[in-house]
């Protein structure tokens, strides 16, 4: 009988699950909606019903019966934590060893194909996480929109917005992206804007994705476009600074040929890819690149490592779903 293993991203914006078998392969994979929240009685079904959803697909492109299969392992990656999720995850998931972490793990064993190293998320929010050649680990950042996420997508907008207002008012400068912001956004004004952005049809997920179109005026030179874009770098890169002096220390001895990876949807923009390689790069044993592997296969690496089986994938072996 074959042994299959699971490895699930659950994120803000979208759930993904890769399953493998014992050989290394991966047969089955799937997409589906967000699952980071399970506050409430409400938000709870829905978590359970991507979750669900997005196994039942993953399982049926591998060809297996989700309910008849236990896994030989499982780990799953939660945006938000995995404290509140674990419960409802032991009771969805048939697995010999279950491993439910945070998302800042899985990123980092998919970008360094299960080594050491430091991953800066940036999509809605923000986050960094690195674990040394010693096995320790460390984090910054990923507080929240409230009290942190600094160079997320969602904190860009907002000072996108911010921007607008001020032209609003009369005490900042023009820019470009007021137009775009409220054509965007369907208004006629910043007023109307602000107002439309406080309603449940713009949850924060969906107001960080407007920080595309603060990356596309501040491609066509909008400076203070550039100058929010060049801000959300230089947060990221603080974040990566964070992680790696809390692991290898102030020296720089200490420090051989240390990668930074990132990975989200903000780095699409090149001028925040490009202001955030140079800041973490500027130091000449730290390299930055980009991912190995998604978070999706770094859950699969970890649940088959919990195992003994050390799984290592083709990168690209996983296609878009």
């Amino acid at each position: 009988m074959n042994e299959y293993f699971l490895g699930v991203d659950g994120g803000q914006s979208s759930t993904v699950a890769v399953i493998g078998d014992a050989t290394g392969r991966i047969v089955g994979w799937a997409t589906s909606g967000p699952c980071n929240h399970v506050a409430s009685s409400e938000a709870r079904a829905k978590f359970l019903r991507v979750m669900r959803e997005c196994l039942t697909n993953a399982a049926a492109r591998a060809g297996i019966d989700l309910s008849a299969t236990r896994f030989r392992a499982a780990c799953l990656g939660m945006s938000g934590g995995p404290e509140d999720k674990a419960e409802l995850l032991h009771e969805l998931i048939r697995a010999e060893h279950l491993i439910v972490t945070h998302d800042g793990r899985i990123a980092l064993a998919g970008a360094m194909n299960g080594g050491p190293g430091v991953i800066v998320i940036s999509g809605t929010g923000s986050i960094a996480y690195g674990e040394n050649e010693r096995g320790e680990s460390a984090r910054a950042g990923g507080w929240g929109y409230i009290f942190g996420d600094e160079g997320g997508g969602f904190d860009i907008v907002r000072q996108a917005l911010r921007a607008m207002l001020r032209e609003h008012e009369g005490w900042g400068p023009r820019t470009a992206l007021t137009p775009a912001l409220l054509e965007s956004t369907e208004t006629a004004d910043a007023n109307q804007a602000l107002h439309r952005l406080y309603t449940p049809e713009w949850p924060r997920s969906r107001t960080a994705t407007l920080a595309q179109v603060v990356s596309r005026i501040a491609e066509e030179g909008d400076p203070v476009a550039v100058q929010i874009l060049q801000g959300a770098a230089h947060s990221l890169a603080i974040l990566a600074a964070s992680v790696r002096r809390q692991l290898w220390g102030e020296s720089a001895a200490s420090r051989v040929a240390q990668r930074i990876a990132w990975i989200g949807g903000v780095f699409g923009s090149p001028v925040v890819l490009e202001r955030f390689r140079m800041l973490v790069e500027l130091e000449g044993e730290v390299t930055a690149g980009a991912p190995v592997h998604s978070p999706a296969v770094g859950a699969l690496l970890l649940a088959c490592r919990s195992a003994g089986l050390a799984l290592v994938p083709e990168p690209g072996q996983v296609p878009k779903a």
